[in-house]
């Protein structure tokens, strides 16, 4: 083979993959390709068999506020690597790693705007950073969420998508759950409204704390939502568990969330939500 022929033949390999990669996107649900174009104006649903994918925090901002227009509010200033923790690797690489993937600071984002003309502050975890994991720059977050909302006198809405607790920031990370929970509390004698919408997936100590303490709840469909793990469940108490179990729609029908709703249509169901439990500040 010829210095030549090689070259070009290593091009179009190149040239294919980069290709591929960029035009199509594989669902993991029912591994159909669809054209990446198609996929994202579809909402990253697949347009096949339903399945609604990740996403991060900027994208759902701009799909859930009104014409895609929002206000980033400021990510905390939390310590970093309070326990020096490494275990394959140190745990501030990790970080690094993950600020660097998602072009975000922390694995929870709010922001300020208007959904359906209705002002709310909105936070959004990226299940992308660390597998949405709630550590003290995620509690932070939410917590300054919340006090934005007080100060503003405004809903908050809280987008879950989580592993659990970041086992890197060990007691602390677990302090976050009645850290967020007290918040919940005072937003709720505050008279405003804090609801939750449930996406895929959310577990652990995030389903055990502020994701279920919703003033209504609403999840996309077929989010992978509980405490332990199906399997853990099933060794535990020794029996088969049901078929659908943990994802939305069994939630749904034994009474545990209020409502599951496609994503193309989360935006109006999230305005009508607000008008009706706060009617007085949408009317202001």
């Amino acid at each position: 083979m010829s210095w030549l022929t090689r070259v070009r033949n290593a091009i179009a390999s190149v040239t294919q993959k980069e290709t591929a990669e960029n035009l199509w996107h594989k669902c993991p649900s029912c591994g159909q390709m669809i054209f990446t174009k198609e996929y994202e104006e579809n909402l990253s649903v697949c347009p096949s068999c339903g399945h609604h994918g990740r996403i991060g925090a900027k994208k759902r901002f701009g799909q859930v506020f009104d014409d895609g227009q929002y206000a980033l509010l400021p990510a905390p200033r939390v310590p970093e690597d309070p326990l020096k923790f490494r275990d394959s690797k140190k745990y501030a690489d990790r970080i690094k790693a993950a600020r660097a993937a998602t072009n975000e600071p922390d694995a929870l984002l709010n922001a300020r705007g208007t959904i359906v003309g209705h002002p709310a502050i909105v936070g959004v975890q990226d299940f992308a950073f660390m597998g949405g994991s709630m550590g003290v720059g995620v509690g932070e977050a939410f917590v300054a969420g919340i006090r934005a909302a007080i100060d503003e006198h405004l809903p908050y809405v809280i987008f879950t998508a989580a592993g659990g607790a970041r086992m890197q920031e060990g007691i602390l990370s677990l302090m976050q759950m009645p850290r967020m929970t007290v918040a919940v509390a005072e937003l709720k004698e505050a008279g405003l409204p804090y609801i939750v919408v449930l996406t895929d997936p959310t577990t652990g100590g995030v389903t055990a704390s502020y994701a279920m303490l919703g003033d209504i709840q609403i999840a996309e469909p077929g989010a992978l939502i509980g405490f332990a793990g199906q399997r853990v469940i099933e060794q535990t108490i020794r029996e088969k568990l049901p078929e659908g179990f943990q994802r939305a729609e069994y939630l749904l029908e034994h009474g545990m969330i209020d409502m599951v709703t496609p994503r193309r249509e989360l935006r109006e169901t999230l305005g009508r939500v607000i008008d009706y439990v706060a009617p007085v500040k949408a009317a202001a």
